[in-house]
């Protein structure tokens, strides 16, 4: 029986292992191959599903020295090559079917590959816009530097949470990543730092950079900064950062899922221009080891103490960059063109009206709850009332038949849909519900105020729904979150992938569209992609059948959202009284929240 048994198993694995490498052939182009070589590919885990370098290097590297690892952005493979067969041979072995690290605690599957792929999108190219210069001081002009970094100097120098900083020009203020641009700092940048420019002239690199602010970070092993973009407003292109007594790791991330880890080595100058310093974040991860590629392959290097010299140049005015999307200065002035009577407009034509045209279709693809949403609505106890804040077709109302549920949405003819099921519904507007206050003991706001317009309307939605719950009531929200790949790609990403040919022709014939009478312009986003912008319209498309020919004709409908950024739904609760924020977490591509 026992024989049996691991037949099976062994069978069941082997067509685990076909499907996983025609995946992999798929996607890359690599044939794998039972060959043995000392190329490995895994099959079913990659950057999208969380599993990272570290990890890689950690349980592949005892098995043999390493010469590359390559990870495939937005895919669900990575490959190693090993420095001998004999070493990716063990690994095989070793690991295949046996090593849970893939999603959900499952195996890693593992097959031989003959070649890695050549042009990736792991793409070993430096961003645009990115300059690197290695030897840029010499260690005794790196000694004189270090001089200027006296940390126990309290005027100019304070200590954060991941490293110790100190300033020079103007301080740079960590609560808003912005200066103060009418409070300099005495003194300036020191003229010890003068020979720097003079020598980015000689080697043909600027003839004008003359920096005004300067920050020294001091970051022990271990330590690191969250990925950030510097603000747009605040500082010119270029900004300039020097690493001294120590190298380090960059890693640079692009929205498009582009990630490139960058070797930065003690003494060099990076300069971040144009693009690289206005559309992709820059961080460095919390450890103390790097993992990076030498001539003899694969190498882990301890991290020392690193000091850092970032030259910055202060804005005086507004940024007039072009990657809008990222750039603080125009998103501000776009919002602030989204009034009151503009965004009622858009919300009307673009939210309201459009799911009166496609309730129908809307409710046939929207049949399975969120299993955290049945969980929170299962908690509550026998008797109590529960309020679904824009309840769609109704399919949170089914759920706790020990409950008294109470639903309402805008579209009458999603309300319609409701009764026929002999749901407790009746049509109302989030912004203006007709109930006591405190006349409920929960609520919950599923995929609803992220269709409002501008961030006071969303701010009225929330205090609506604390005001119609009694105290210690409990409120759930979710609203759909600018980041889509968050650990994994959210079911939003994965859904009919047939359709992506259509929507790559609509990316490109329409770009924005204009949406009020103001002639507000928002783009069209491409469905199933990561969000570029946070407030978009989305593509609905609906198929009619014409009844006299019995041919098929496509009708595109184009849904305002406003997607999420990380915290902003949390800040947003945050301005509202007589609530606690119990939790927030993220689930299959929405940012959730739950008050009390």
């Amino acid at each position: 029986m026992q024989n049996e048994h691991s037949r099976k198993q062994g069978r069941k694995l082997d067509r685990k292992m076909k499907k996983s490498q025609h995946v992999v052939e798929k996607q890359t182009g690599i044939t794998c191959t039972n060959n043995v070589t000392k190329n490995l590919v895994i099959c079913n885990s990659g950057l999208v599903n969380g599993l990272s370098e570290d990890e890689i290097f950690q349980h592949f590297g005892e098995y043999g020295p390493l010469e590359k690892i390559k990870m495939m952005t937005g895919k669900s493979c990575a490959f190693i090559s090993f420095k001998t067969i004999d070493g990716a041979a063990r690994a095989y072995e070793s690991i295949n079917g046996k090593l849970n690290l893939a999603q959900d605690g499952k195996p890693l599957l593992l097959s031989f590959v003959q070649e890695l792929p050549e042009n990736s999108n792991c793409n070993n190219d430096l961003p645009p816009g990115l300059i690197i210069i290695e030897d840029f001081v010499t260690e005794k002009e790196e000694e004189l530097l270090l001089g200027l970094a006296c940390f126990d100097d309290q005027d100019n120098s304070s200590t954060l949470k991941h490293r110790q900083v100190m300033h020079y020009g103007y301080e740079f203020r960590y609560d808003n990543n912005n200066v103060d641009k009418d409070k300099p700092l005495p003194g300036g940048v020191p003229e010890k730092c003068d020979f720097l420019w003079a020598r980015l002239k000689e080697r043909g690199y600027s003839d004008h950079f003359q920096p005004d602010q300067l920050t020294i970070n001091k970051y022990q092993p271990g330590q690191g900064i969250p990925p950030h973009i510097d603000t747009h407003s605040a500082f010119q292109d270029p900004i300039l950062s020097l690493s001294l007594s120590s190298s380090i790791i960059m890693e640079f991330r692009h929205d498009n899922g582009m990630h490139i880890p960058i070797f930065l080595k003690r003494r060099s100058l990076l300069i971040m221009s144009g693009e690289s310093r206005y559309n992709w974040t820059h961080g460095i991860t919390p450890r103390k080891t790097d993992i990076v590629s030498l001539p003899s392959g694969l190498k882990v290097l301890q991290r020392a103490t690193r000091v850092s010299f970032t030259f910055r140049t202060v804005l005086m005015g507004e940024c007039k960059c072009r990657f809008t999307q990222r750039c603080d200065t125009y998103l501000t002035s776009s919002a602030n063109e989204l009034v009151n009577r503009s965004a009622s407009q858009l919300e009307k034509a673009h939210v309201h009206e459009i799911y009166e045209n496609i309730a129908d279709h809307f409710s046939d693809t929207r049949h399975k709850p969120w299993p955290n949403v049945v969980n929170f609505i299962d908690s509550f106890e026998l008797g109590s009332v529960l309020m679904d804040a824009g309840c769609g077709n109704g399919k949170y109302l089914k759920c706790n038949e020990r409950i008294f549920k109470v639903g309402f949405d805008s579209s009458t003819s999603l309300i319609s849909l409701c009764q026929e099921r002999g749901l407790h519904v009746f049509t109302s507007n989030c912004l203006n519900i007709p109930f006591r206050d405190e006349s409920v003991d929960g609520a919950i706001s599923i995929a609803v105020i992220h269709h409002l317009a501008n961030s006071e309307r969303r701010l009225k939605a929330i205090e609506e729904l604390v005001r119609v719950v009694r105290i210690n009531g409990r409120i759930l929200i979710y609203v759909w979150a600018k980041d889509q790949c968050k650990e994994q790609k959210s079911s939003y990403l994965k859904q009919d992938r047939r359709n992506r040919k259509d929507d790559k022709k609509l990316e490109d014939k329409v770009e924005k569209v204009a949406v009020t009478e103001a002639n507000i312009t928002l783009p069209v986003h491409t469905n199933r992609t990561q969000f570029q912008h946070q407030d978009v319209l989305v593509p609905w498309k609906l198929k009619e059948r014409n009844t006299e020919d019995d041919s098929q004709s496509e009708k595109l409908f184009l849904r305002f959202y406003h997607v999420f950024d990380e915290g902003e739904l949390e800040e947003l609760c945050n301005n509202v009284v007589n609530v606690e924020i119990v939790k927030t977490y993220y689930d299959q591509g929405n940012w959730c929240i739950l008050l009390k």
